[in-house]
This record gives structure tokens, sequence and C-alpha cells, in this order.
């Protein structure tokens, strides 16, 4: 390939030199990069175990959880990121990492969208040049200076941060007297950067106007290092408090008793000091990752400001409220000055379907049926919105659509779905699509799942030391069903089981009786973290195989803490941590039946 240029948009600023790192499978910061080394951990993508330090990292988007964008800010400040992000589609999360690591920690990296036509010219580069104004220049051989210039960009010191209360007002963006009145900073500083940093990404969104938040749910607070509870803390030290009612997501420790649990300080308090920053500001301790189980859930059509990936599916496909998928960061700013970019989800023609998946029915399926549909409909999606038909008939509790959602949101970067039948905008296929044929239609196939159950389910070995149950949290259903499964039974002795919830649902169990019976059988119960924040030694060290019924922490146990995993329903992970051993062959409702027989009846 001879040096050739495309044009692309810049997202943010800068320009870098590098050898390129492509895939065309999108990737997860969180979970999928190890901020302390750059390396993909992701043991799912078709990069794992490469090094992105450096490179001209060229990825369609981001997709599963909202940290990304706090991973990213990490391996920038660590000096272990790319030399630059070139991107298929322009992506909030990863944009937003960036962003504020030029604005508050003077570390630029340019990102640079590009559209489907020229990212796929980037296979064949070796090396290209990402320019301020968003051209890419591609060549197969180094470029001059690319080499010493793609080290630069790894292991150069700090600029100036710029002050980002001094930052310029986009053009095109409508504001309110009380928004002028934040910008001038009569507020605080705390909600006049916050309030730049969302002008910011509305421009990048193609907002012009901003709207009026009810309520807020912040994922900022799980520690991802030292630059996000420096972030956190830079705006208590400013004067920030929240706008609006406030919850907080997991947390990376159980704060009331994590030395309890033998975390080492280095850790534990840097992560608990991390929570109770956001507290400072004005939020409550909630701790938990299934906001929709609070007695302040949202209603439907009111707007809201949520991160975590599987809470924002859930607001806006189950309860039918309008939130788009928020990074970290972006989060909590928009909790300071109350006010949201009138974009993506916020807007009814936004939220329509695009693509039409056909599924099988699941009798005769048990609860894993829903998790595994969610990770294999996710991987169909990427960023476009669904509408599952075949399901009409089926009964989901909100427990199957939690699970469902949660699976679905860590292999797509799609901010709802639609269930024909189930959800509140899904009456029927045509209204969920808006009266428009869909773009794409599939059909997802008995193989089809074998296939995701063989993604999800990859320990070949069929001794199990660990039990993890509760990622998303434990809802009080879903405590109760384990205590019935686990009632006048024994624990096999060399088989923990970890169950995480959150605080609320913890006393609501209480209550009911549940918790009495998990804690007579052996269960541990940890409250703030969710299994996405849990390493050693909550997981044992010597512990080599798990068991789960998340189909998000399936995906992600592999890369975050290097155990094998097992998959399953709730009924076979209550046999496991009886018995100590995994099945070994595909559950009976994925195996083929005669011609005659439905797929899964």
């Amino acid at each position: 390939m001879q040096a050739q240029a495309i044009q692309g948009q810049a997202l943010t600023s800068g320009s870098a030199r590098g050898p390129v790192l492509f895939s065309d499978t999108a990737l997860s910061f969180w979970g999928g990069v190890a901020p302390s080394s750059g390396e993909v951990i992701d043991r799912h993508h078709p990069l794992s175990g490469q090094i992105i330090t450096g490179k001209i990292l060229a990825i369609p988007n981001g997709r599963g959880s909202c940290t990304g964008s706090s991973v990213l800010m990490e391996v920038i400040l660590n000096g272990n990121g790319p030399a630059a992000l070139v991107l298929e589609q322009a992506d909030e999360i990863l944009a937003l990492g960036a962003i504020v690591a030029e604005l508050v920690f003077g570390r630029a990296l340019p990102v640079v969208s590009v559209g489907s036509a020229a990212f796929a010219r980037l296979r064949e580069a070796g090396w290209a040049e990402v320019l301020a104004d968003g051209r890419v220049c591609l060549s197969t051989q180094a470029l001059p200076q690319a080499a010493s210039a793609a080290a630069d960009a790894a292991t150069s010191e700090p600029t100036s941060a710029q002050d980002p209360a001094t930052n310029g007002v986009p053009d095109g963006i409508q504001l309110s007297a009380q928004d002028l009145e934040i910008l001038a900073g009569d507020q605080g500083k705390g909600r006049q950067v916050a309030m730049h940093i969302v002008l910011r990404m509305a421009r990048l969104q193609g907002a012009t106007e901003l709207i009026d938040v009810v309520q807020a749910h912040i994922d900022g607070c799980i520690y991802t290092g030292s630059a996000s509870l420096r972030f956190a803390q830079q705006l208590c030290a400013w004067g920030a408090q929240v706008k609006v009612p406030t919850t907080l997501n997991s947390i990376s420790v159980d704060q009331r008793r994590w030395r309890a649990l033998g975390i080492d300080p280095a850790f534990g308090e840097p992560a608990s000091a991390l929570g109770q920053a956001y507290v400072d500001m004005g939020a409550q301790a909630s701790y938990t990752c299934a906001p929709y189980l609070l007695d302040s859930a949202p209603l439907a059509g009111e707007h809201i400001v949520w991160a975590e990936s599987n809470a924002v599916v859930y607001a806006n496909s189950v309860l039918g409220a309008y939130t788009a998928k928020y990074a970290d960061f972006l989060d909590i700013c928009i909790a300071l000055t109350g006010r949201a970019p009138k974009a993506g989800c916020h807007l009814p023609g936004k939220r329509y379907a695009s693509l039409r998946i056909d599924v099988p029915a699941p009798q005769g399926a048990d609860d894993a049926y829903y998790p595994l549909l969610g990770y294999h409909v996710g991987l169909l999606c990427g960023t476009q919105i669904p509408v599952l038909c075949g399901l009409e008939k089926s009964g989901l509790t909100s427990d199957d659509m939690k699970a469902f959602g949660a699976a679905f949101a860590t292999s797509s970067a799609a901010p709802m779905f639609h269930i024909v039948g189930a959800t509140p905008e899904a009456p029927n296929a045509a209204t969920a699509l808006g009266d428009k044929p869909p773009v794409q239609s599939f059909s997802v196939s008995l193989q089809d799942l074998q296939h995701a159950w063989r993604e999800l389910s990859s320990s070949h070995e069929p001794t199990v030391d660990l039990v993890a149950l509760g990622n998303p949290h434990f809802s009080a259903t879903e405590c109760h069903a384990l205590a019935r499964l686990l009632q006048g039974r024994q624990r096999h002795p060399g088989t923990q089981t970890v169950l995480t919830l959150g605080r609320a649902v913890k006393e609501q169990a209480r209550a009911n009786g549940d918790i009495a019976v998990l804690e007579a059988f052996g269960v541990n119960l940890i409250t703030d973290p969710c299994w996405c924040m849990l390493d050693e030694p909550v997981v044992p060290v010597a512990a080599r195989v798990i068991m789960t019924n998340s189909g998000k922490y399936a995906h992600y146990a592999p890369g975050l803490t290097g155990r094998q995993v097992h998959f399953g329903s709730l009924a076979v992970c209550a046999d496991t941590a009886c018995t100590g051993q995994a099945p070994s062959a595909l559950p009976a409702w994925l195996l083929p039946r005669p011609a005659t027989e439905s797929a899964l009846a």
C-alpha cells in the first residue's frame, strides 16, 4: 500500500504516528484492557494478549461497560495508552475518556472516526499517522519518524492541563438562563467545569439544546486507578454538589468490611474513598448496579442520566425511561448541572429498532436461556437497537429481563432493546420499528445458542472452586429462589459460594427470612461491589474454576480473574455448590431435537 490519506472526524485534539493494531470486533476497555499494562485481556476478543501501547488502535467502536471511559483515561495517564484511536463510528464513551484526560489532566489522545468504507482500509495498513484535522495517512511501511513518535506518545510528560472553566461555549447549542449562570461560575467551579464537559459532549452528539433530568445513577464510583479518584476529589475540592436525586453504582469494595475480607489497604482505601467522594457530593450510598430494584426507580417517559450498561438498557427497555448510555464522568457532570444533551434515546425517534431478530421460544428451557440469548443477540446488534419476535407467550419476569439485558449490554453497544409483547414500546414489531422495514433481519437457531453457550461456558475442568452469583446484583426474588434451592442442603467443603447484592435488597431479603437460610448454608454475602470489581482474595487464590449464572460475568471473568468459567442456570449453580462439580454436557434443552419438534420445545 502506498501512502494514502482518508478524511475522518476528529473527536479530540492531537496528532500521532504509529503501527496499526486493527480489529473489526468492538472492544470494551472495561474488562477488556488492563490499565497497568495496556494488554487486551478480553479472552473472547481477537486481539486478546496484544499490547495497545504506542499503537494506532483501530476498532469499530467500544461496547459493554460505561466504565470504558475511566479505563481509557487510566491507560492514558499511566503511559500505557495507544498513540491514537481510529474508530469506524464515533463512540461517546471512549471519546469522553480522552476528553477528560485532556481537559483535566493535560494528556491528549487523538480519537478519530472515519466511517465504514475508510475503516476497512486500515486492515491492510501497517502504519498510520493521525492528524489534528481528522485525516489519517496510511502506509504498509513505517512513516518517517513513526517509531519514535509512537514511543513518545506512550511515555511523554503531561502538557499543561487546560482549565475547563475557561473553554468557550460550542456554537449552535441553545442555553437557558440557568445554563449561562452555571457557565459564568455563579454556582461554583465544580458545576462550571461540569457544564463545559456536558457541552463538549453535546457538540460531539450533535445536540442543539440541553434538557432537564429528574435523577442520576453514577457509574464513575468504580475505582479503575488513581485518576478516577483524583477526578472525583477535584470536583469535591471545587465544592461540587448534585442538583438531582442521585444513586451510586457498585463500588470496588464492600465499604463496611473490606478489611475483614482481606483486601489490601493499598486498594481498599482509595476504592472506599472514591465512593465516599461521591457521597460527599450529595449522592446516596446505594452502591448497586441494579438501581431499577430501588424504590427510586424512574417512571416511563422520565428523562434521567443513568450510567452502568445493564442499568441503562433496563431503564430504556423495560421501564420506558429515557436515558443515553452515559459514560463515566459525564454521568456526574450531568448530575451536578441537572442538564443533559438532547440526543440519543432522549429523542423518541432514536428509540426505534432497526433490526428484527426472530428467536426460538424457550419452552422447556431453564433460566439460563435469557442471559444466553441476550449475549448472542448483543453480538448480532453492535450499536443498533433490535426488536425480538417469538417470545410473546413466554411470560418474561423482571429477573429474566435483568439477565437478558446485562448479557446484551456486555456484547453490544446498543442503548436498549425491544421484545414484542414484553417491553412497553413494543406492542408489536411494527411499532417498535417505527413502521419502517428493518435494516436487517436475523433468525436465532439452536446451533447459534449452542455456540454462545460454549463461548460462555469454556472450562473443561469438572471441579468448581467458586460459585459466583449476583452480576447484576441479586433481586429479592432471586434471593428467595436461591434460598429455596439451598434450604436443608450441605455445602461442598471445597467450593465457596459468594453472592453480591445491594444493601437495600439485602435488608428486604433479611426481612423475608431468606438471608438466614443462605447464611446457614454458608453463602458469603457481599454488598457494595459487584463481580466485575472483585478479585483475590474474595476470589480464592487457589481457585481455578468459577461457576456462574451470569452471562455478563461469564464473559468478563476469564480476563478479569484469569480463571476458567462454567455457565449455567441458578438451579445448576445451587447443585454445584453442593457437589463441587459442574455438568459436563449441554443442558437437555440445548440438545438437537427431532425435526417435528420445536427447537426448544
